[in-house]
């Protein structure tokens, strides 16, 4: 028998692991793009650092070089005023939080109902429509101030027997009120945006039709808006500081006590900077959810 003629023996998986693979080497062009794109991003984020320095430098110049800054810094931005004010408006800022959790709950609640009741269907729930759809027109079109005035004022003055007078009460009323209008709204826009052959197909299955707005179409609703529902509660957080009009001591009424004894407003901005710090983290979970669900709904990974 000739070398020729020989078999060769075949290849166990254990040989073919111990060959040696060739690594990857990227091509020069390739190597050349990615130092393009590196310089091209250093010198973006360059050019962003310098015009922000300079458009800072501009905007603090004309601030401090203007005639009135300095009755304006003593005004607003005392050292002095502003160590004093801050307990106070950090107590007063439990009473925002507290009404931000609390009314937050009750006009997801609240704004749920409306939605749904403002996709019913069938003539028989005519009547149940059309009191979503007026409620719902009418505290999107009144003012909050105006509906806190009403609902602070105007229930206590009816001297209803068993009616609360407390203001805190009254004053987080009228915000669960005008707030489930628009978060009403918002639900609405989610159930509607669900495709009707999700609710043909539940219902091929056996689901009955509150079980298919339940476990088919509900849950597909909420994950949509959930941003919006996210810069409602934004705005929200803000609000609360409107049921000083009441007189409930919160963050911004106890700013203005302390204003009040001084003269300086100060106080008011302790408090604006306090709601600021407050409201920035929320904005920007806000914006990482509407990225990520971006993201998720380009790949297909939301019905």
């Amino acid at each position: 028998m000739t070398p020729k003629d020989t078999v060769p023996a075949a290849r166990t998986p254990g040989d073919r692991a111990e060959e040696p693979h060739d690594a990857y080497v990227p091509s020069a062009r390739r190597l050349e793009r990615e130092r393009f794109k590196r310089a091209r991003a250093r010198r973006a984020a360059a050019v962003a650092a310098v015009s922000t320095l300079v458009t800072g430098t501009v905007l603090f110049l004309v601030v401090v070089e203007s005639p009135g800054w300095p009755r304006t810094r003593e005004t607003f931005f005392n050292a002095h005023y502003a160590r004093e004010a801050l307990p106070h408006v950090l107590e007063g800022l439990w009473l925002n939080i507290r009404l931000l959790a609390v009314c937050g709950a009750a006009v997801l609640a609240l704004g749920m109902l409306l939605a749904v009741a403002r996709t019913l269907r069938g003539p028989v729930f005519f009547p149940l429509r059309a009191l979503a759809t007026a409620y719902t027109d009418f505290f999107r079109g009144l003012p909050l101030i105006i509906c806190l005035l009403m609902v602070v004022f105007g229930v206590p003055a009816l001297r209803l027997r068993g009616v609360t007078t407390d203001p805190v009460l009254l004053g987080g009323t009228a915000l669960v009120l005008t707030y489930s209008a628009y978060v009403g709204e918002v639900f609405r826009a989610g159930i509607e945006s669900v495709h009707p052959s999700q609710r043909a197909a539940a219902r091929s299955l056996g689901l009955s039709g509150g079980q298919t707005l339940r476990h088919v179409v509900l849950p597909q609703a909420v994950r949509r808006v959930v941003p919006p529902l996210l810069n409602d509660l934004v705005s929200l957080q803000k609000d609360t500081g409107l049921v000083s009009v009441a007189g409930a001591v919160d963050a911004v009424y106890a700013a203005q006590i302390s204003a009040s004894k001084s003269f300086n407003y100060t106080p008011y901005v302790v408090a604006g900077l306090i709601f600021v710090a407050l409201t920035i983290p929320m904005t920007r979970f806000t914006d990482a959810v509407t990225a990520r669900m971006d993201r998720r709904r380009a790949q297909g990974g939301i019905v």
